[in-house]
């Protein structure tokens, strides 16, 4: 029986008329004239609202080569539903304006069968925008080829349960018809996130932002997630997918591919000038497999 995944930030967050957002997709690609590479395995991409980051998610994006990639794992942060474990879909279909993504009923299965995930409600699953923002992209990218997703709702994870899912995740990436898509926005500042973190070095609040941002892109750039937990401690800065980036770096330790993540945008929706201002930060980087030493184990 087909379950759907209505396609529920459609109209708001991003347009639901599919031509428009065919161009507008296209036009931020092209834009972001990125060579596609059979090399790149993950991306770590925004989630937000298309006008407020749409044109960083294509640097994500515009690296997939699909040829060869015939299912994608998405990653995505759970916004308004309590979990202490990452959550797997219901459905069967997930809708977008411009085609819909099958879900891989084979993996769904073969994860629950580990016990270490729960099942999400269809209202759950519709109400989280975190991997939805991903599906129009990979729909667009994916267009003529075969593709079906597991999309995973990460919840509230401790440092354990980001390893165990990690390494536990981990043999899928050494398979290359798998894709990895993570989803995350960085630092949200200001009154109405109470975060508002500055260091007055860096000259204005949005540089000191920047300079937060990018302290926590080079940790995640190296590969290790007890750096970057070390990091989120120390700063506390707001970074909405650090659980699915935290799975991601343990996935990378664990697998006997050596791939290597590379930041290639950063954004921000505006610039904070004074303590009154507020802003969400985007980062897109690419998950590559590293030529140098594919055939280490990097356990």
């Amino acid at each position: 029986m087909e379950r759907v995944r209505r396609a529920a930030h459609a109209g708001s967050w991003y347009t639901n008329n599919a031509k428009k957002l065919e161009e507008e997709l296209d036009g931020w690609l092209g834009a972001a004239g990125l060579t596609k590479s059979p090399d790149v395995r993950g991306v770590i991409a925004p989630h937000a609202g298309y006008s407020y980051s749409g044109r960083c998610a294509a640097y994500a994006f515009g690296n997939i080569d699909p040829t060869n990639i015939s299912r994608v794992f998405l990653l995505g942060p759970s916004h308004h539903y309590y979990t202490p474990k990452c959550a797997l879909t219901k459905a069967t279909v997930y809708r977008t304006p411009i085609g819909d993504l099958p879900v891989d009923q084979e993996a769904i299965e073969e994860l629950s069968a580990t016990g270490k995930f729960e099942f999400m409600d269809l209202s759950v699953d519709e109400a989280e925008h975190s991997m939805e923002m991903h599906l129009p992209y990979l729909s667009k990218v994916f267009q003529g080829h075969t593709v079906k997703v597991v999309p995973i709702l990460v919840g509230a994870l401790s440092s354990q349960s980001e390893a165990m899912y990690g390494q536990l995740l981990s043999k899928y990436v050494d398979d290359p018809s798998n894709f990895f898509s993570v989803s995350s926005d960085f630092c949200h500042w200001g009154s109405r996130f109470s975060y508002s973190y500055y260091d007055k070095k860096h000259g204005a609040i949005h540089k000191s932002i920047e300079a937060l941002d990018r302290m926590g892109m080079e940790i995640i750039e190296t590969g290790d997630p007890v750096a970057f937990k070390q990091y989120l401690q120390e700063y506390e800065n707001t970074i909405c997918g650090r659980h699915p980036i935290s799975i991601f770096l343990h996935m990378l330790k664990h697998c006997s591919t050596k791939i290597k993540i590379g930041f290639v945008r950063y954004e921000q929706s505006s610039q904070c000038k004074s303590m009154r201002d507020s802003s969400v930060s985007y980062a897109s980087a690419a998950a590559k497999v590293d030529a140098s030493g594919e055939e280490e184990n990097n356990d």
